[in-house]
C-alpha cells in the first residue's frame, strides 16, 4: 500500500496537523473479543497529548466502550449508532457543534464496497461498527487516516492495490494516508515528524508501554491474540519502543532511514 501513495504523505500530514485550529478530533476504536484493540487508542492518546501541549481543542471520538472506560478526563464526543443513517445526523450536529479544523482517523473500521464492516481475517463484525463513513462524507476540513490492514476508514485513498490483498478492504478515503504495521507507530511518526517541523524534541515525552497498559486497564486487548496483554498486533511493546528511539535517530540524523 505504501508504494501506491504519494511520496512524503508524512511530511504533509505533519503540516495539516501543525495547520489545525482549534477543535481536532481523534476518532479511534476497533471492535475486537466484545470490547477494543489495543492497537488504536494509545495512537490517539499520544496525539491529543500533542495536539492539547500546541494549545489545540482535541476531541477523542469512539464508542461507548472507550468512551464509558476513559470518564472525564479528557474531552469525547461518543460515536452512538450503529444506524448509517442515524449515523448521518450525528455527523451532521457533531460538525455543526464543532466545526473541526481537522479529523484523524487511528485504527477505525471502514466500510468494504457492500456497506458492511469486515476484520482482517474477513469475518463480518458489522453488528459491532458505528459507523463514520457519513462523517468523512460531509467533512469540509482535511482528514489524515493511519492504518495497518487496508480495512479500516480512509484506507480507500491506497486506490486499487486494496483489490490485490486477502481482505475485504475499506472504500472511504482520505486526504492523507498513513500506512503502518501497527497503526500506533503511525501515530508516533506523524507526531515525531511533527515536532520536527516545530523544533520541539522527538518524542521525549512518549512512554508507549504506559499508554498500551492503560488502555488494558481500560479494557482492551491485543487484536491477534484478544488476550489482555501489554502487546500490539502480536508485538511486544518493546518492539515499539525500539521503533520509538528509531524515529528518534532518523530525525535527529543519527542513522539513515
Amino acid at each position: 500500500m505504501q508504494e501506491s501513495l504519494s511520496p512524503n504523505y508524512l511530511l504533509r500530514a505533519a503540516e495539516q496537523v501543525l495547520a489545525a485550529k482549534e477543535n481536532i478530533i481523534i476518532c479511534t476504536g476497533f471492535p475486537v473479543a466484545g470490547t477494543f484493540e489495543t492497537d488504536g487508542p494509545p495512537g490517539a492518546f499520544a496525539l491529543y497529548h500533542f495536539l492539547d501541549s500546541l494549545g489545540s481543542r482535541p476531541w477523542l471520538l469512539a464508542g461507548d466502550a472507550i468512551i464509558g472506560a476513559l470518564g472525564e478526563s479528557i474531552r469525547t464526543w461518543p460515536l452512538k449508532s450503529f444506524d448509517y443513517e442515524e449515523a448521518y445526523a450525528e455527523a451532521q450536529g457533531l460538525l455543526l457543534d464543532l466545526a473541526p479544523s481537522l479529523i484523524v482517523m487511528i485504527e477505525r473500521p471502514g466500510a468494504a464496497a457492500d456497506g458492511r464492516f469486515y476484520n482482517i481475517v474477513g469475518k463480518d463484525i458489522t453488528e459491532h461498527c458505528r459507523p463514520v463513513e457519513p462523517l468523512l462524507e460531509l467533512a469540509t476540513c482535511p482528514v489524515i487516516a493511519i492504518g495497518d490492514g487496508g480495512n479500516e476508514a480512509g484506507m480507500g485513498r491506497a486506490g486499487e492495490i486494496l483489490d490485490t490483498l486477502d481482505i475485504q478492504p475499506a472504500r472511504a478515503g482520505c486526504d492523507e494516508l498513513i500506512v503502518a504495521d501497527v497503526s500506533n507507530w503511525g501515530a508516533y511518526a506523524l507526531i515525531a515528524m511533527a515536532e520536527s517541523l516545530c523544533s520541539r524534541p522527538i518524542l521525549d515525552w512518549l512512554d508507549s508501554d504506559a499508554l498500551l497498559q492503560r488502555c488494558v486497564d481500560l479494557g482492551a486487548v491485543d487484536g491477534v491474540s484478544h488476550e489482555p496483554t501489554n502487546t500490539e498486533d502480536g508485538f511486544e511493546a518493546a518492539v515499539g519502543e525500539a521503533l520509538i528511539e528509531e524515529i528518534r535517530l532518523i530525525i535527529s540524523g543519527g542513522t539513515q532511514p
